[in-house]
C-alpha cells in the first residue's frame, strides 16, 4: 500500500502544475517534483535524513505544499518521532482538509501515542474516501479494542471478515478481543481458525495465545501441547516458557514447573516475578532453603509483596509462627484489603492453638464490608 500511495503522490505532483506559467516557474516546479520523487524514494530506502532534506527544500519555496508536508510527516513517523509527525500532518490538513494520505499517517501516529480515540476519529474520516480499506477497518477495530469498546470492535472485525473471510488480522483481533473480556472459549474459536489455514507456519503468537486460553480455563494439559509447539519453534520464547511453567504449576508438578522457571532465569536472572514463582515451587516441594534463596534474590532487586509472603509461609512451615505473623502484619498494613494475608495469618494462629486470635483476624477483614467467600467459610469452620 505504501508504494502505491507514494507513486500516486508523485503522479499528482506532476499533473497538477498549472499550464499558464513562465518557463522559469515550470523549471522550478519540475525541480520540486524531482525533490519529491527523491524524498519518497529515500523513505522507501529508510534514508530518513535525506528524505527530510528533500522535503525541506520544497517547503522553503512552498510552505503549504501538501506532498512535502505529508512526506515530512511520514519521515518523522518512520523515525518514531510521532508528535513531530503529527505537527506536519496537522499543517497539511489546515491547508488541504480531507487529504487522505495525511489522515492515514495522522491516525497511525495517534495510535502509536496511545491516543486511540483520536486515532478512531481520524480513521473514520479516512473511510469517507475509501470505506472498503481493510487495513483501516482492522486498525479501527484494534483501536476500539484498546478502549474496551467490545461492541464496536467486534462489528468492525466482522465487517472485515464479510469482505475477506480469511483475513488473519481480523481473526486474530477477534481472538484478542474475546480474551481481553475473559471470554476464553470464544477466543479459542477464533485463534483455532488460524490453525485450519496453515498449521505448520502459523504465527508462534497464535500458539502461545491458544496455550494461554487453556491456562486461563485450567485445561493445563491442552495448554502444554501448544506451548510445547511454540517452544520447538523458539527454545527461548518467554511466553512459551512461562506458559509451560504455569501449566505444570497448575498440575502441581513442581519439578517440571521449576525446569521452565529456571530456564527463564537463565536469560533474565533479575526477573523478580519469576524468582518469586520459583521460590513458591521450591517451598511447595518442601525445599525451604532454596525457597528462601530465591525469595531473597527477588527482594534484593526491589520490594516484592509475594516474596515477603513466601518467606512468611516458609517461616510458618518451619514452626516459626511469631516470625510469620510479624511479616503478615507488615503486609496487611501495606495492603489491608488483601484477604489472603488474613487467611494465612489465621492459619498461623490455628497452628499455635490460638483459635480466638484466628477468628479475630478474619473478623478484622470483614469490617471492610467486603463479602469474601473463603473468609466467610473459614470463619464458619472455626466458630463451629
Amino acid at each position: 500500500m505504501n508504494n502505491e500511495r507514494t507513486q500516486r503522490k508523485i503522479d499528482d505532483f506532476n499533473v497538477n502544475a498549472p499550464l499558464s506559467i513562465s518557463n522559469s516557474e515550470r523549471d522550478l516546479l519540475a525541480e520540486m517534483s524531482e525533490w519529491s520523487k527523491k524524498g519518497y524514494q529515500y523513505l522507501k530506502e529508510k534514508r530518513i535524513s535525506d528524505a527530510i532534506e528533500c522535503f525541506n527544500k520544497i517547503l522553503t519555496l512552498d510552505k503549504n505544499n501538501s506532498y512535502a508536508l505529508v512526506g515530512m510527516g511520514d519521515a518523522f513517523r518512520k523515525w518514531g518521532a510521532f508528535q513531530e509527525a503529527v505537527n506536519y500532518y496537522q499543517r497539511c490538513l489546515n491547508s488541504h482538509p480531507g487529504n487522505n494520505y495525511t489522515l492515514f499517517g495522522l491516525a497511525d501516529c495517534y495510535k502509536m501515542l496511545n491516543q486511540y480515540r483520536k486515532a478512531i476519529e481520524i480513521w473514520e474520516q479516512y473511510l469517507h474516501h475509501d470505506d472498503k480499506n481493510i487495513t483501516v477497518l482492522t486498525r479501527i477495530a484494534d483501536a476500539y479494542r484498546k478502549v474496551h469498546d467490545f461492541r464496536r470492535s467486534k462489528a468492525m472485525y466482522l465487517r472485515v471478515l464479510a469482505m475477506e473471510e480469511r483475513n488473519p488480522y481480523a481473526i486474530i483481533g477477534l481472538g484478542h478481543l474475546h480474551y481481553d473480556f475473559k471470554e476464553y472459549r470464544n477466543a479459542l474459536f477464533y485463534w483455532e481458525k488460524m490453525l485450519e489455514f496453515d498449521l505448520d507456519n502459523v504465527d508462534i503468537r497464535v500458539l502461545t495465545s491458544i496455550g494461554n486460553c487453556h491456562r486461563k480455563l485450567k485445561t493445563f494439559t491442552e495448554g502444554i501441547t501448544y506451548f510445547d509447539k511454540a517452544l520447538r519453534r523458539d527454545p527461548y520464547n518467554f511466553y512459551a516458557l512461562f506458559g509451560l511453567a504455569d501449566c505444570y504449576r497448575g498440575l502441581n508438578q513442581q519439578n517440571r514447573s521449576l525446569e521452565y522457571w529456571n530456564r527463564i532465569l537463565e536469560q533474565d536472572p533479575r526477573n523478580k516475578v519469576i524468582l518469586t514463582r520459583a521460590g513458591d515451587a521450591y517451598r511447595n516441594q518442601g525445599d525451604h532453603e532454596r525457597a528462601i534463596e530465591y525469595y531473597e534474590r527477588a527482594l534484593n532487586i526491589e520490594f516484592d509483596t509475594y516474596a515477603v509472603l513466601g518467606l512468611a509461609l516458609v517461616a510458618r512451615n518451619q514452626g516459626k509462627h511469631e516470625e510469620a505473623i510479624a511479616s503478615l502484619h507488615r503486609l496487611i498494613r501495606q495492603a489491608p484489603r488483601n484477604h489472603r494475608f488474613y487467611l494465612e495469618m489465621a492459619d498461623c494462629y490455628i497452628k499455635k492453638g490460638e483459635t480466638d486470635n484466628a477468628i479475630e483476624t478474619l473478623e478484622e477483614f470483614q469490617r471492610f464490608g467486603i463479602r469474601n467467600s473463603p473468609i466467610i467459610e473459614r470463619l464458619e469452620q472455626l466458630k463451629s
